[in-house]
């Protein structure tokens, strides 16, 4: 996002934030309140258009949501959703990416609430790397021809009873609303949004083995100091990189393997 949108975004993020506060807000309920909305958003081009018409007064576009969303979905989802149209927004499909963000926010609310919301963390990276060693599960769960409830339902077959239910919830509102991103960029944006729940960085670090409890807290520790923020450490293993790390933060990569080394030797032999 970008310009007013990212502003509107901010505040809409400060919102929620507030309810959050209010432990007697049901942060499961909003989310899934917000869910709906951002389906019917989705849908309805017309109606999201009408929402962000910046030609409209916000006061007006705010009673309009009011009047379409009381009664359908929770007093606190109407109320956020009333205040992010008397915002203004670069283009109507913002409008639908943020309160789709905000419904994602709410679970991991709710998941702080119960204190799981490092188990969600972890269990929606090691979804995503069970999904890209499956090729057979990726394409049944991003078929765009299969049913989107038998979709939902083979999500439900696969973590029901493995994993939190916050987990489970937000992996099928992503397989069955994916909204044009792949499978693998809605996990990642999830995994961020949890980390940014808890103002830290995600690292995805590589090794050929499993790290012991000593050099995973040296590295989280080296991060940190690196990046200015608390790190997550999402472990991987790959036998191939043959020893050493890989540490991969957003599009940055730190290149610590042997595999890498020896790489990098051939091409300055070669050069």
């Amino acid at each position: 996002m970008s310009g007013a949108s990212r502003e509107a975004l901010a505040s809409a993020r400060e919102r929620l934030d507030a309810l959050a506060d209010n432990t007697s807000v049901d942060a499961a309920k909003l989310a899934e309140d917000l869910a709906a909305v951002t389906a019917l958003l989705d849908r309805e081009v017309s109606l999201r258009r009408v929402l962000t018409d910046p030609a409209q007064a916000g006061e007006a576009k705010s009673q309009l949501a009011q009047r379409l969303l009381g009664g359908q979905v929770g007093g606190e989802c109407a109320d956020l959703v009333s205040g992010m149209v008397r915002s203004r927004w670069s283009r109507s499909r913002d409008l639908v990416d943020a309160t789709e963000e905000l419904a994602s926010g709410a679970e991991f609310i709710a998941a702080e609430r119960a204190g799981v919301l490092d188990d969600v963390e972890d269990e929606l990276f090691r979804f995503g790397r069970i999904v890209a060693s499956s090729s057979e599960l990726r394409a049944a769960l991003t078929d765009k021809v299969a049913n989107r409830s038998a979709k939902a339902a083979l999500v439900r077959e696969l973590l029901g009873g493995r994993a939190n239910p916050v987990t489970e919830r937000l992996v099928v509102r992503l397989v069955a609303q994916p909204r044009g991103r792949s499978l693998e960029a809605g996990l990642n944006a999830l995994s961020k949004l949890a980390a940014d729940r808890r103002d830290r960085v995600v690292a995805v670090v590589t090794s050929a083995v499993p790290m012991s409890d000593v050099q995973k807290q040296r590295l989280g520790d080296a991060l940190a100091k690196l990046y200015g923020r608390r790190v997550h450490l999402n472990l991987d293993i790959d036998p191939e990189i043959l020893g050493g790390v890989q540490v991969r933060i957003g599009d940055e990569v730190i290149n610590g393997s042997i595999a890498d080394r020896l790489a990098e030797a051939d091409r300055r032999m070669a050069g």
